[in-house]
């Protein structure tokens, strides 16, 4: 779980860190009476499928998880896996972006802009100015 252990600090890993706040995220949605799943080996297997499943009266969300201090970088093949498979589910397709210390932003496939040819850059500004908060998401 622990990458390095340095000075008695331990360092979390980053898939632990995803993990951690994907299921954090799964837990705000059950609190929010969501039906909620995270999808076991989403980010590891051949088939297009998101990290988060959650769904009330009928609304279904697939949701693809990312988070860190700064700058986060989506490829443009997940998104677009994403898309597909929500479209198939008959769910909505949301990128969630959380940065250290701030709350989470939903942002819609639409809104991503490309950084290179084969990425989207979820960056502070994009996420704050495009993308919505979690009581907004829930309230749609």
């Amino acid at each position: 779980m622990f990458k390095n252990i340095k000075k008695g600090v331990r360092l979390m890993s980053g898939k632990s860190k995803g993990s951690r706040t994907e299921r954090e995220l799964l837990h705000m949605f059950w609190d929010t009476k969501y039906y909620c799943l995270r999808v076991a080996g989403s980010g590891s297997m051949p088939l297009p499928c998101p990290d988060l499943l959650a769904g009330k009266n009928k609304r279904a969300l697939a949701v693809e998880c990312k988070s860190g201090k700064a700058t986060r970088y989506i490829s443009k093949e997940q998104v677009r896996e994403l898309v597909q498979f929500a479209k198939g589910f008959g769910a909505e397709p949301w990128v969630a972006i959380r940065f250290d210390g701030m709350e989470w932003r939903f942002l819609q496939p639409k809104q991503l802009k490309g950084k290179t040819n084969k990425h989207y850059a979820l960056t502070k500004d994009l996420a704050f100015t495009k993308g919505i908060s979690f009581l907004k998401l829930i309230k749609n």
